[in-house]
């Protein structure tokens, strides 16, 4: 199931006239279009359920709002130009660390994962795990098929290894990190490929093993 050139040009139209008056006027384009969206979440949540524990997750539990809370931002436009999705067990509303989904036209669209705004007590315990092993992350992130997919690591860092660590030079870097997410980038084109569900659940089987390190280490949580 393929995401419909309609979205795309709805969104590209969207990012051009963000404005409730706009919106409003093609907001029957919107429901159509996010119709379609929500067949794909729909048809995600159950390829996923093949390797991940999906039992009682719904659409509702993985999408998200198109409009933006603009109390607190300068950006005041009022509608998000993307459409997007998080999948794991319990949803996204778990905490868990999960699959999310990014569908942006111009080669913006993404699947990603990882930890990018860990808790004070999330971060302990990464760190204390990357000191304790590792060799367990690097052996999942540094492998070839991990590279090949999703690239090098994103997000932020310290400056330098935080005090009461003696780590050696590999584990360095991820000692310094203050986020550690991964992600990988689909062309429009691909996107709109009939076999796009396939790519991801095969990006997603890659990315899996990050994901399950990261929830055995924030929540004692075993793979599925």
């Amino acid at each position: 199931m393929p995401i419909s050139p309609g979205l795309l040009r709805f969104l590209a139209d969207l990012k051009v006239n963000n404005s409730r008056e706009w919106f409003a006027a093609n907001k029957a384009l919107y429901d159509l279009e996010k119709g379609k969206f929500d067949k794909l979440i729909d048809a995600l949540i159950l390829s996923y359920s093949e390797f991940e524990n999906m039992v009682g997750v719904e659409r509702k539990h993985c999408s998200y709002r198109i409009y933006r809370d603009v109390r607190f931002s300068k950006n005041k436009e009022p509608y998000k130009t993307w459409f997007s999705a998080s999948f794991s067990e319990g949803g996204r509303r778990s905490g868990l660390m999960d699959y999310y989904l990014h569908i942006e036209p111009g080669g913006k669209s993404f699947l990603g994962g990882g930890m990018y705004s860990p808790t004070p007590d999330q971060m302990a315990k990464y760190r204390q795990e990357v000191d304790y092993n590792g060799a367990a992350l690097r052996k999942i992130v540094e492998s070839p098929q991990f590279v090949s997919t999703f690239g090098k690591a994103e997000g932020e860092m310290l400056q330098k290894v935080p005090k009461g660590f003696d780590p050696s030079p590999e584990d360095a870097p991820y000692l310094r990190r203050k986020q550690l997410f991964y992600w990988k980038h689909y062309t429009d084109i691909e996107i709109q490929s009939p076999d796009f569900i396939s790519q991801l659940m095969e990006d997603s089987k890659v990315i899996k093993p990050f994901l399950d390190f990261l929830n055995a280490t924030f929540f004692d949580k075993e793979p599925f």
